[in-house]
């Protein structure tokens, strides 16, 4: 009877000590889901302008170019716009115009050019190869007076990156080829000279995004 008795005793004090302690465990905490952030959207297609500088060097045999074969620096503007056709490809069209820094008589004093150019994205950057017509202003005077200047062509490619939706960065190599080119003098005549010239620069552009859709499609879809 007496071991009942204890026995009761404590089962009565157990189940009186349990809720106490349950009691007295504090609150499971709650911690909420972390936001979901999507992938940056990246869309090429609209207008743009922008600026440049880098160098101009001439081939071994270009008299025309600035100091030879030695390296000039050189500036200017480029306009244009580019259409992404696909989640992961774009094309463009582009003007630029590059003065050159040449104080030498026979020199081309600019660079002009016309070119296409196509290019593979993803995320926020493009690797593209370019080409079409190329200008030497190779009058005797700067700027856009006087007379001459030779028509060419050009090719090129470079790697272009978007900061954000409306800036990026480039930089890129273009060659432009002008044929040979003669020289006549009041006592000889100088020919078979290559007029040619490769270019280095980077530039910065502004992109105005009109054109662009309201959805564009992020890479990968």
């Amino acid at each position: 009877m007496k071991k009942i008795l204890l026995a009761s005793v404590a089962i009565i004090g157990l189940s009186a000590i349990v809720p106490a302690q349950a009691a007295d465990l504090a609150a499971r905490p709650y911690t909420k889901a972390p936001a979901y952030m999507p992938a940056p959207i990246y869309n090429w297609t609209g207008f743009y302008i922008g600026g440049h500088v880098g160098g101009a060097f001439g081939g071994d045999d270009n008299v025309v170019a600035p100091n030879g074969t030695d390296g000039v620096f050189m500036g200017g503007v480029q306009v244009g716009y580019d259409t992404q056709f696909s989640p992961n490809w774009v094309f463009g069209l582009e003007a630029n115009y590059s003065f050159l820094d040449t104080g030498s008589f026979f020199a081309n004093r600019g660079l002009g050019s016309v070119t296409g150019r196509l290019g593979y994205t993803w995320g926020p950057a493009l690797l593209y190869v370019k080409g079409g017509y190329g200008w030497a202003d190779s009058r005797f005077t700067n700027g856009f007076t006087g007379s001459g200047g030779r028509d060419g062509y050009t090719v090129g490619g470079g790697l272009e990156y978007l900061f954000t939706q409306n800036w990026s960065g480039k930089i890129e190599y273009q060659y432009y080829d002008f044929g040979n080119v003669t020289y006549l003098t009041p006592t000889f005549v100088v020919g078979g000279f290559r007029n040619d010239e490769h270019t280095i620069k980077v530039g910065l552009n502004y992109r105005f995004n009109w054109g662009a859709p309201t959805a564009p499609l992020a890479p990968g879809y």
